[in-house]
């Protein structure tokens, strides 16, 4: 890809998974403790991982940079397998050729599969700490409450692991304080003393949805709406037509906080904008459900893996660019007199519904001639919380592709989350959409 047109650079039980045993060393083999000094006197670096070699057998120690240059070489391997098919095709004719091409192929995906696993590590290792932060705030509040941790057994990338372990712990702080009631409240209301906190994994498909629910008093949606037109959110008009669940997203927008008062422990709403951030930066989503007098459940649901996503490949004048198709609603093409410009802004009706329109080369400042277009190509998505449409100038197609970070001169291009090459030898960039605008 040309660099040109880039942008520059209180008590209670917990139930939860048994505690990781102790990693052994494998016979034969020293395993140097995390952090010790190396022979050249350099200090090694203390994060390491346990790699199970069987059920019954030891474990071995392996550096995470290690880990991680081995699962970058694995990359490679699937890239170059794809490549030598594309390159040979024309020899595909010949059966036992085409043949020892497909079982290639096979021993490419089962090493993928198998080096995927070694990136993977238990929910536990985030969850494990959240009974005792939970009890800790609520002995501080006078509050008491009860921890239930269902799936921490569940395991996904060991990088997105690092990141949601601060998100679910921020919305277990604003449960236990802004969530559960005291207990003469909850006596009041008909509830035990102990107000229940439960966080429940489970997998679908190829993501994880972790659940943070309490029994408490419930999110005041008309206080929401209260809030949101005071910030310039909404029309007052609109409100009544808005169902819960759009009056629920508000509490995600920065600065909107439903609590009373700011406590030194939480706020509800304040910090839940950067929650969402951080998930949908992993490639996830986030979702609120709440009900007066009976509590709130905030879903979050985070990919298994982040080395392997699923991406709608897009045109833009001579580049192509990829977007997780997580983030894709649909794909469709208008007629280019629909697209309307009104103070420096673009929207397309789509079905009777003004959309936003963002001119996807313009964001990205890819330089290339006009494209005179009758249909003009529309990619419908979320950013930051509002349905946008990315305008492109053509599709490209689906495809599963192995992401690799992108290189350090462009670290500093936010909205460049990771990098490819495509069986032609094209590199691609996968986009964070988070970032445009």
């Amino acid at each position: 890809m040309s660099g040109r047109g880039w942008p520059r650079a209180g008590g209670g039980r917990t139930k939860k998974s048994p505690e990781l045993e102790p990693a052994a060393s494998a016979a034969g083999v020293a395993s140097e403790p995390a952090g010790a000094e190396s022979a050249e006197g350099a200090r090694a670096p203390a994060a390491a991982v346990d790699l199970p070699t069987s059920p019954l057998s030891p474990t071995v120690r392996v550096r995470t940079d290690t880990l991680d240059r081995f699962i970058s070489a694995v990359g490679e391997v699937i890239l170059s397998s794809s490549q030598l098919r594309t390159g040979v095709a024309r020899y595909a004719q010949d059966p036992e050729v085409a043949d020892g091409f497909d079982r290639v192929d096979r021993r490419v995906a089962e090493l993928q599969r198998r080096v995927l696993e070694l990136r993977t590590a238990p929910l536990v290792r985030v969850t494990d700490t959240l009974p005792r932060t939970a009890r800790q705030i609520a002995e501080k509040l006078g509050k008491r409450v009860e921890v239930e941790i269902v799936g921490a057994e569940l395991e996904l990338d060991r990088s997105i692991l690092d990141r949601v372990g601060e998100p679910l712990l921020h919305l277990v702080r604003n449960a236990v304080d802004h969530g559960l009631e005291a207990p003469a409240d909850r006596v009041a209301a008909g509830k035990p003393e102990t107000g229940i906190l439960r966080v429940e994994a489970r997998r679908q498909k190829d993501s994880i949805v972790i659940d943070v629910s309490d029994d408490g008093r419930g999110i005041d949606l008309t206080s929401v709406c209260r809030r949101a037109i005071a910030a310039g959110l909404i029309h007052p008009d609109l409100v009544e037509d808005l169902p819960p669940e759009e009056v629920a997203r508000f509490i995600f927008h920065p600065g909107l906080s439903t609590a009373q008062s700011i406590s030194e422990v939480s706020g509800r709403g304040v910090g839940m904008d950067a929650v969402k951030a951080t998930v949908e930066s992993l490639g996830g989503g986030i979702e609120l459900r709440t009900e007066v007098g009976l509590g709130t459940t905030t879903t979050l649901i985070v990919p298994i893996t982040a080395a392997v996503q699923r991406v709608l490949l897009v045109g833009i004048a001579e580049e192509r660019v990829a977007i997780p198709i997580a983030k894709v609603e649909r794909i469709l093409e208008v007629p280019s007199d629909s697209i309307e410009e009104a103070a420096g802004d673009c929207f397309a009706l789509v079905e009777d519904e003004p959309i936003p329109v963002l001119t996807l080369a313009r964001e990205l400042r890819i330089e290339g001639a006009a494209v005179e277009q009758r249909a003009v190509p529309l990619v419908l998505c979320e950013v930051r919380g509002e349905r946008v449409a990315l305008r492109v100038d053509r599709f490209a197609g689906q495809q599963e592709f192995y992401v690799k970070p992108v290189p350090e001169l462009l670290a500093p291009v936010r909205i460049l989350s990771g990098l490819t090459v495509l069986d032609d030898g094209s590199p691609v960039f996968l986009l964070d959409l988070n970032q445009l605008g």
